[in-house]
């Protein structure tokens, strides 16, 4: 099988084409820029250069305050010539699709950017894969579906509103939003299945990205954790569920979470700073703290205009109960939820290796 994979250069998009290859599966990736060689070494992957947000010509027209269902208004441009577009032209030689390219922004801030390429670049693949009549693999994310609770394990059936709700960022709305195209192209002739994964750690993190937790956590001592938890996965487990949804006879339009072990943050936080030679924290943050986090936060991106990562959006996140069951993702993919210690094991060597370690021996 020959796939298309958007963000291969993100943990979980360079993982699925690791594990394609090993199955003897060719890749096309879609690639910004030209790569750092040892993201695709020994690899079987050709690398497709083009931004996922839509070009000048293909834009849809609407604003971020119109529905996603809505038809462009009559300033839209007409889509360009498919036929001059790389990633329609990949798509086309390819059998199937798994887009997991996304901006990760959790903030209030970067919105108009975040709908660009969540919303915008997703109705580009989508529209693409009717066209040629290619199956998508289409990567979510927990924070687009129902949120858990400390008493209740949210699964694909639990209402949006449930435990308050998600926490209304930039990444919240987006994702949603290009969860929604996805949804609405179902009656057009997409074949599609949609995956949620819960907070991964793992190897070939290159950026990092969630590994960037895990980072901070090894910066030095951390007294305080966050309030809340997180669904603690495997990014290869999850990379392997992408897989046999790909593969599998489900539903079209099955949506599917693939998530792990459902911890607080100070449990996460305390694991990994084992893994980091640090201390872990005596206690998680209480309301006070968090609010004041938040404010402090969102000032400081005022003074300067960069929205920091401890702005009150992220903090409210990070108070929330992101705990989910993976049931269905079991009994219908044979999705497997790897034990956590050895999860934390190579997502900290691979930390420690990569970020940690060359920056001190740069300096000795």
């Amino acid at each position: 099988m020959r796939v298309f994979v958007t963000g291969g250069t993100g943990l979980l998009g360079n993982t699925v084409i690791r594990q394609l290859n090993e199955r003897g599966d060719s890749v096309l990736a879609l690639v910004r820029s030209e790569p750092d060689a040892e993201v695709f070494a020994g690899l079987d992957v050709e690398l497709v250069h083009s931004s996922l947000v839509p070009p000048p010509g293909q834009s849809d027209g609407r604003s971020d305050g119109e529905a996603v269902g809505e038809p462009a208004g009559e300033s839209g441009e007409c889509s360009a010539d498919p036929l001059d577009d790389p990633v329609d032209q990949a798509i086309a030689e390819c059998d199937a699709v798994v887009h997991a390219a996304a901006m990760i922004h959790l903030g209030w801030h970067k919105i108009e950017q975040s709908m660009q390429v969540n919303r915008d670049g997703t109705r580009r693949i989508v529209e693409s894969c009717v066209r040629h009549a290619k199956k998508l693999a289409a990567i979510g994310t927990v924070n687009a579906i129902a949120l858990g609770s400390p008493r209740t394990i949210a699964d694909e059936t639990t209402p949006l509103e449930h435990a308050g709700g998600q926490v209304p960022c930039a990444y919240v709305q987006s994702k949603r939003a290009s969860v929604e195209v996805i949804r609405q192209a179902i009656p057009d002739g997409l074949k599609t299945v949609i995956l949620h994964p819960g907070f991964m750690l793992g190897p070939w993190d290159w950026k990092p990205s969630s590994g960037r937790m895990m980072l901070e956590v090894g910066s030095g001592w951390k007294p305080i954790a966050p309030s809340g938890g997180c669904s603690l996965c495997d990014s290869r487990d999850v990379a392997a569920g992408v897989i046999a949804a790909l593969d599998g006879d489900c539903p079209n339009g099955r949506e599917f979470i693939l998530a792990g072990h459902n911890w607080t943050y100070e449990k996460l936080w305390t694991e990994m700073a084992k893994r980091m030679g640090k201390r872990p924290p005596i206690r998680s943050a209480g309301p006070g703290i968090e609010y004041l986090a938040g404010l402090v936060g969102d000032a400081w991106g005022r003074v300067t205009g960069q929205e920091p990562d401890f702005n009150s959006a992220g903090v409210r996140m990070s108070s929330q109960y992101h705990w989910y069951s993976s049931r269905r993702a079991e009994t219908e993919l044979g999705y497997r939820i790897r034990d956590a210690q050895e999860t934390l094991d190579a997502a900290g060597e691979w930390i420690r290796d990569r970020f940690v370690l060359p920056s001190k021996a740069v300096a000795s």
